[in-house]
């Protein structure tokens, strides 16, 4: 699929209000975000999820985390480590502010960049 295809007219139809648009935005937005710290927790790892490592830390499910960026609140799922060693460089530990994340997100999103593509790009 090219860039352009992905955020055509008939695309943007579909959204019959303000309301709808901003609600795909944050959804975007949340699973964007989600995605990164899953990346960032890979890397931290050294292997990605559902492979075989000698690494004797691994995944340890997620822990729910709210945040305020400017489209508002959300409720994100943050990965954890059984050593509790991984450190998200997104969205710190005891923060809860993720200003300009969006920005890139969209960006990169409407680029007609994956969801793994934009993992990719922000590590």
């Amino acid at each position: 699929m090219k860039p352009e295809d992905l955020l055509n007219d008939d695309f943007l139809k579909q959204f019959k209000t303000g309301s709808e648009l901003t609600s795909f935005i944050e959804q975007l937005h949340k699973r964007g975000v989600e995605k990164i710290l899953e990346g960032e927790l890979d890397a931290h790892l050294e292997y990605d999820k559902h492979q075989k490592s000698n690494n004797p830390n691994s995944r340890n499910g997620y822990g729910t985390k709210t945040i305020k960026t400017h489209l508002g609140e959300t409720q994100i799922q943050v990965p954890r480590d059984r050593d509790s060693t991984f450190n998200p460089m997104l969205i710190k530990k005891r923060e809860s502010t993720a200003d300009g994340v969006e920005n890139i997100i969209i960006s990169l999103y409407a680029k007609g960049m994956s969801t793994t593509d934009i993992e990719e790009q922000i590590r």
